[in-house]
C-alpha cells in the first residue's frame, strides 16, 4: 500500500495524463471504472505515484465515517495518476472481489475503526492493513463476481429506470417555467424594491445556539424548499434585537445571495430569525400590487430570472449578487387573476415532480439495501 501525491484542481486540464482525485471516489466511480475522467500535465505534478491495472483504490479523507475508505477497483490499461488522500493497493487476488468484499457493511465498519476526526474524517494505511476480509480461491472469486455483476446491474437498472422518469418531469417542470412565465403581452415590469420588502441581516452575524428560535440560514435554502436537517437557533434575546431589521414571517420569500447564489423557498415556519446571505421578500402592507407569492416564487426559479442575476452577480470563489443591484431587477407585473392561474397549473406540475423524486428516493435506498442484503449473503 502507499499514498498518492496531491493533484490541484487547477492543475487538471481537459485532455493530457489520466489521474485520479479522492473526490471522484466519492462522486464519480463505484465498484470498478476502466477509464479516469480527469486529466492534467505530467511533468506538472512532483511528486508523481502512478496506479494500474487490478490496482485497488482507497479514499481516505472524507465527510463521514460511513463514507471513509471508500475502495474502487481499476480495470483500465492506461497508467493513471494518483492523487492525494489515495491509498493505492498492489495485490494478486480478483481486483472486482476485493472491490466487492470491501464494500460490505462489515468491511465498511471496519474502515470506520481507524478514523481519526478534524473537521473532516481520514484514516490511514496501517488502519487500512488491519481490516479482515474473506478470501476464496481465485476461482470461486470470479464466479462472485460474475453473480455479483449480473444482480447488481439489474438494480442498477430498476434505479436507472426511476431516475429517467423523475428527469424528464424535471425538464418538463422547467419548459414550463419558461413558456408561463415569459411577459406577455399586457404584462408590465417593475424593480423587485417595488414589488416587495427587502430584509437583510447581511453583516449581523448570530451567535448559534443548539436550541431556541430557529435560524434559517443560507445552507437550508435550496431550490425550492428548506432543508431541516441543518438545525441552527439563537436565543430570545438575540431574536428580539434582530427583529429592528424586520421580521421574517410564514409565506416570505427567502432568497440565498451567495453560497449558493439564486436558491428560493417559501418561508414554512409561524417563527424563525432568517440569517446572513438570505434577504427576506416581505409583501408591502400597503402595497400598490396584489401579489401572490408562489407567482414570483416560480418566477425566481425561472430561467429568465435566474440568467439575469448570473449577469449581475461577482466574486472569484463564490458568485454573489448584491442587495442593490437585486433590488433594481425587472419583473413582471400581472393580475392577480393570472398570478392565480398560473401558480395552480405549476403547483400540479410541480407536485408530479415532488412525488417521482420522493419515489426515486425510496427506490435508491431499497436499491442500496438490496445490495448490502446481496453482499451479506455472499461474504457472511
Amino acid at each position: 500500500m502507499y499514498r498518492g501525491a496531491g493533484i490541484r484542481r487547477e492543475q487538471i486540464t481537459a485532455s493530457g495524463y489520466p489521474c485520479i482525485r479522492y473526490g471522484e471516489i466519492y462522486t464519480t466511480y463505484n465498484i470498478a471504472f476502466e477509464n479516469c475522467i480527469s486529466h492534467t500535465v505530467e511533468d506538472n505534478i512532483s511528486p508523481r505515484k502512478y496506479f494500474e491495472y487490478g490496482d485497488l483504490l482507497f479514499a481516505i479523507t472524507g465527510e463521514s465515517v460511513e463514507d471513509i475508505g471508500k475502495t474502487i477497483a481499476y480495470l483500465g490499461h492506461e497508467k493513471c495518476l494518483l492523487g492525494g488522500d489515495i491509498v493505492c493497493m498492489k495485490h494478486n487476488e480478483n481486483p472486482k472481489y476485493l472491490s466487492y468484499a470491501l464494500s460490505t457493511r462489515e468491511a465498511i465498519r471496519q474502515k470506520g475503526l481507524g478514523k481519526t476526526k478534524l473537521k473532516v474524517v481520514h484514516t490511514n494505511i496501517p488502519s487500512l492493513k488491519e481490516i479482515i476480509i474473506p478470501i476464496p480461491p481465485l476461482s470461486e472469486q470470479q464466479s462472485i463476481v460474475v453473480y455479483l455483476d449480473s444482480a447488481f446491474a439489474k438494480i442498477d437498472a430498476m434505479k436507472a429506470n426511476a431516475e429517467k422518469a423523475l428527469n424528464e418531469a424535471k425538464a418538463l417542470f422547467q419548459a414550463s417555467l419558461k413558456e408561463m412565465l415569459e411577459p406577455k403581452e399586457g404584462w408590465e415590469k417593475d424593480k423587485l424594491i417595488n414589488v416587495y420588502n427587502f430584509i437583510d441581516y447581511r453583516g449581523a452575524t448570530p451567535n448559534k445556539l443548539t436550541c431556541g428560535v430557529p435560524l434559517v440560514t443560507a445552507k437550508n435554502v435550496k431550490y425550492g424548499y428548506i432543508d431541516y436537517t441543518i438545525k441552527d437557533y439563537i436565543s430570545e434575546e438575540e431574536y428580539m434585537q434582530r427583529q429592528s431589521r424586520g421580521i421574517s414571517r410564514k409565506g416570505d420569500l427567502l432568497f440565498t445571495t451567495e453560497a449558493p447564489l439564486g436558491n428560493v423557498a417559501i418561508a414554512d415556519l409561524d417563527r424563525f430569525s432568517a440569517g446572513q446571505r438570505l434577504i427576506t421578500l416581505q409583501q408591502y402592507k400597503n402595497s400598490k400590487y396584489k401579489i401572490d407569492n408562489r407567482f414570483y416564487y416560480y418566477y425566481m426559479m425561472g430561467p429568465l430570472f435566474q440568467k439575469t442575476i448570473r449577469i449581475l452577480a461577482t466574486g472569484a470563489t463564490a458568485l454573489g449578487i448584491k442587495a442593490k443591484l437585486l433590488k433594481d431587477v425587472e419583473v413582471p407585473i400581472t393580475t392577480y387573476i393570472d398570478q392565480q392561474s398560473i401558480v395552480a397549473t405549476l403547483d400540479s406540475i410541480k407536485s408530479k415532480v415532488d412525488q417521482l423524486q420522493s419515489n426515486f428516493d425510496k427506490i435508491s435506498q431499497e436499491c442500496d439495501a438490496l445490495k448490502q442484503a446481496i453482499l451479506r449473503q455472499v461474504f457472511e
